[in-house]
């Protein structure tokens, strides 16, 4: 069966075809950008080979015809038919306390997703519209929905309540909720097997590292803590957004701006696309970039990659406390696969909690899995790349299935 991975956002839609009868090849991929601008952007690569083009993307229904007509295409498709899509697997970011699994989309389904709009104003509505878009085009495929939050649905309330008045939880559903959840159960079990261990058996810090930056405590098996919130916005520093920050600051800022002619939407706009490492830095959000700004003494770029390294570092550590030790620490996402000049402040210095890290071999690991600690280390420190789509479409299949 081939199964189309959607993960739609409010002006773009990433996606792949996976061939699961033939090892979950991927066959074709690709991303459309600016959608609902006067030109939009169309990236579609297909048996090693690159299409681009600049067109009009008025809306998702017009960007999956698009997707569409590319995986058919004579010459840059990879199917004869569109028959040849067995089903449709689309990411979506929050499911609140309603999903803790995967599920075939009915239109309850469609219902309760969109009763979760207000958790996740920024994302949802581009979810519900890639599906949307695809009933309407293939309205007989059938499709899935896969939450990123739904693997911490296991988070205990010691960790999923905020010190707020408990009404506000009751009325609201304020609370933690995480992110990044199809990554870290996937490297989690990954890493596991690379160890020879059944990851029910470990506890495990999961550090996913990218623009989109979230730590993960595993316990046997479970997601018993995690570093974002409520939004994508709690937690690490990451490539736009701020991570933690003091609330009374912010109700400081948001006073001071708002009198200066600023509307709440320029704040919550700032809050996610100018802050981060992008704020610290002026501008800079490739780790790559920063490293650069800061070998070539630039202050403020030492300031990001500085304040990165740190925050990592002490939610490891604050992990491992909070389970009582600690099997394995692994890296994965963007930076932590391939920055292993970044690897390298957040694990040294780290003895005292178990882990000894072979540095050499540290900076010899980018872009591949390997065990990146010493042979007598307590703790194993890995780097194990992720593949949340893989995870997406075998949801996918087995749903349909």
């Amino acid at each position: 069966m081939k199964i189309l991975v959607l993960n739609c956002g409010s002006s773009s839609i990433k996606y792949q075809l996976i061939d699961m009868a033939n090892n979950a090849a991927v066959m074709a991929k690709g991303l459309l950008e600016r959608i609902g601008l006067e030109m939009g952007e169309f990236t579609h690569k297909y048996h090693g080979e690159k299409h681009y083009e600049q067109l009009p993307i008025p809306d998702h229904t017009a960007g999956i015809k698009i997707v569409l007509n590319a995986l058919t295409d004579p010459k840059i498709g990879v199917i004869k038919d569109l028959n040849e899509i067995g089903a449709v697997g689309n990411r979506v970011a929050h499911g609140g306390e309603l999903f803790k699994g995967s599920c075939l989309v009915t239109d309850e389904v469609i219902e309760k997703i969109k009763s979760l709009t207000d958790l996740a104003p920024l994302h949802t509505p581009g979810n519900l519209a890639g599906i949307f878009a695809m009933q309407k085009v293939l309205p007989n495929v059938k499709q899935a929905v896969v939450f990123d939050t739904a693997f911490h649905s296991t988070l205990p309330p010691k960790s999923y309540l905020y010190g707020l008045p408990y009404e506000y939880y009751e009325k609201y559903g304020i609370r933690r909720y995480g992110f990044h959840g199809t990554s870290h159960k996937y490297v989690a079990e990954k890493a596991a097997k690379m160890v020879g261990k059944d990851w029910k058996d470990l506890k495990i810090v999961s550090c996913h590292l990218g623009s989109g930056a979230s730590i993960c405590a595993i316990d046997h098996g479970k997601s018993v803590d995690t570093s974002m919130g409520m939004t994508p916005l709690e937690g690490l520093i990451m490539g736009s957004r701020p991570g933690d920050v003091d609330p009374g600051a912010l109700q400081f800022l948001f006073e001071k701006e708002m009198a200066a002619g600023k509307t709440w939407k320029d704040i919550v706009t700032m809050l996610n696309k100018k802050c981060g490492l992008v704020g610290i830095s002026g501008g800079k959000q490739d780790m790559r970039d920063i490293r650069a700004g800061r070998d070539a003494g630039d202050e403020r770029c030492t300031y990001a990659f500085d304040m990165f390294a740190q925050k990592v570092k002490k939610y490891i550590g604050a992990y491992i406390a909070e389970m009582g030790g600690c099997d394995i620490v692994l890296f994965t996402g963007g930076i932590g696969e391939n920055a292993w000049f970044m690897r390298h402040p957040i694990l040294e210095n780290m003895e005292c909690l178990g882990i000894k890290v072979d540095m050499e071999l540290n900076d010899k690991t980018a872009g591949e899995d390997g065990i990146v600690s010493t042979p007598d280390s307590p703790v194993t420190a890995i780097v194990v790349t992720t593949d949340e789509e893989y995870v997406i479409a075998s949801d996918t299949y087995n749903l349909v299935k």
